[in-house]
């Protein structure tokens, strides 16, 4: 089995500017309480021409551009998405179209907010074993298309965005040391799009805070590592009581936790990969850096990955 990993990285973050200050005027909140509960502080909704597909298209040029590799040689693409363009066909086979990937398989993962994870380590899967060499995966959301812009309570959290990464082989002490994926559909109620976004708070927070810390831990436990080997965590950027939660259980300092929900808000799949790209480019995450990522949505399902950086 070959080591599998992140080499190349990418995304997409552009669109109109929505603050907080801009929901005071039609809802019943304020900055303030936005800001203390949540940590946001604004969010990007792509432009009303710009689909799910094309945001996914503008990242993995970015990622393919770092990776220093060719469309027409990647062998598969992936994207997690519960946003797409359309019921189908998937984002996957629109963007393989406009990439020019011509010999690369496609197909979506709906694991929303953990759909990176789970893209992530499905690639990782076929070039462990030889498979695939080149793998692109891209975890994207136009989650103002199912917003209620009325409902006070979910109407203040998303945004729009899209994250896209290369998968392949590296060398033996790089690329992914352990994985967790899971589910427990009985709180599949607790996060909904029908039509809109639905979402229980009180609940998912209660799972969230409990779920990604044991995510995490266990991660480390296959892994036969402890908290102490932890370089970065990249956790979903939901809310940033239940993230801080997630930093307290690993005992690692602020500085070490990825942070870009004030910034974006919650993007769902795209989270991860954007704030990975972030953190990459601010020099933060080294080579030879175990980086944590951990993530959880609707299902309600969850997904991790610790991966040793660099190729």
């Amino acid at each position: 089995m070959r080591q599998a990993g992140i080499y190349g990285i990418g995304s997409y973050t552009e669109g109109r500017e929505v603050t907080n200050k801009e929901f005071e005027e039609t809802l019943d909140t304020s900055d303030e309480w936005i800001r203390t509960r949540t940590g946001i502080e604004r969010r990007v909704f792509a432009d009303d021409d710009v689909d799910t597909s094309d945001m996914s298209y503008f990242a993995a040029v970015r990622a393919l551009e770092h990776a220093e590799e060719r469309a027409e040689d990647l062998d598969l693409i992936i994207v997690a998405s519960v946003t797409g363009d359309y019921p189908f066909p998937s984002v996957s086979a629109l963007i393989q179209e406009r990439l020019g990937a011509k010999n690369a398989a496609a197909m979506d993962i709906g694991a929303a907010c953990a759909g990176f994870a789970y893209g992530v380590v499905t690639a990782s899967q076929f070039v462990a074993t030889g498979s695939y060499e080149r793998i692109l995966v891209v975890g994207t959301e136009k989650l103002s298309k199912v917003t209620d812009f009325t409902d006070r309570n979910t109407a203040v959290l998303f945004g729009d965005g899209s994250g896209a990464a290369v998968v392949g082989p590296v060398s033996d002490n790089r690329g992914l040391v352990s994985f967790e994926l899971g589910a427990d559909g009985s709180g599949a109620q607790h996060i909904k799009a029908d039509p809109y976004l639905y979402m229980n708070g009180r609940e998912v927070f209660k799972f969230a805070v409990r779920q990604m810390g044991d995510t995490c831990m266990n991660m480390l436990e296959k892994a036969h590592l402890t908290k102490d080997d932890v370089d970065f965590l990249v956790p979903h950027q939901a809310n940033i009581r239940i993230m801080e939660a997630a930093r307290e259980r690993l005992e690692l300092p602020k500085e070490k936790m990825s942070s870009t929900v004030h910034k974006y808000g919650n993007t769902s799949s795209s989270s991860i990969p954007i704030a990975l790209v972030e953190e990459i480019n601010r020099g933060k995450i080294k080579d030879g850096d175990l980086v944590v990522m951990v993530g959880f949505g609707s299902g309600l399902v969850w997904g991790g990955l610790a991966l040793r950086w660099g190729r």
